[in-house]
């Protein structure tokens, strides 16, 4: 069964990998880089500030906390424990795959950018989503798009980035979560000592 389900996977990688073209080379590229998101992240920083005010230093230290738990999970519990080879290390599909932007580390499963962006996109929508569904609701464009040029650029499988972006949005839930229990005892102190 599992067998089927990863040849399943790399037939569909095989097929979405080969969908290409000049413009979304260059579109899925960029995508996929990172450093090109900071403005991103800039606005969603002031969206935090705005909404949350003084309290949104505890919103952002629990991005921070998300960042790393999704990226180190991403990795040191499944990268590692797996050992599934990216679709470009992969020796059975050689001179089969288009990789773009080289191939990157050994293993794919699963995708941290998937997962990365996803516990992003999911946490933001439930913190700040209410205020600012316009903007919010886009972020998980944006982590769709994250994931399927990671398939684009032949780093990914789709198996690597769909359970990436669940892994990623379980982590997202968790730490909201989290960070509402932290709120609620800081409330609880303000309320307390407001009372004195």
């Amino acid at each position: 069964m599992l067998e089927q389900i990863l040849e399943f996977d790399q037939q569909v990688f095989l097929l979405l990998n080969s969908w290409h073209s000049g413009v979304a080379d260059f579109l899925m590229y960029w995508l996929s880089n990172k450093p090109v998101w900071i403005p991103l992240y800039v606005f969603l920083i002031f969206l935090v500030i705005k909404a949350y005010r003084r309290k949104a230093i505890v919103v952002l230290l629990m991005v921070v906390l998300l960042i790393t738990i999704s990226d180190q999970v991403s990795v040191h519990l499944f990268k590692n424990v797996f050992l599934r080879l990216r679709p470009c290390h992969e020796p059975s599909l050689q001179g089969m795959v288009r990789a773009i932007d080289g191939c990157g580390g050994k293993y794919g499963f699963i995708s941290s950018h998937a997962s990365n962006s996803f516990a992003l996109a999911v946490f933001m929508v439930l913190a700040i989503g209410r205020r600012y569904h316009p903007y919010i609701l886009l972020m998980l464009v944006w982590a769709a798009g994250v994931c399927y040029s990671r398939i684009y650029l032949g780093a990914h499988y789709p198996g690597d980035v769909l359970v990436g972006a669940m892994v990623g949005s379980i982590e997202a839930a968790f730490v909201y979560f989290l960070m509402k229990y932290v709120l609620g005892q800081i409330n609880k102190r303000q309320t307390c000592t407001g009372r004195l």
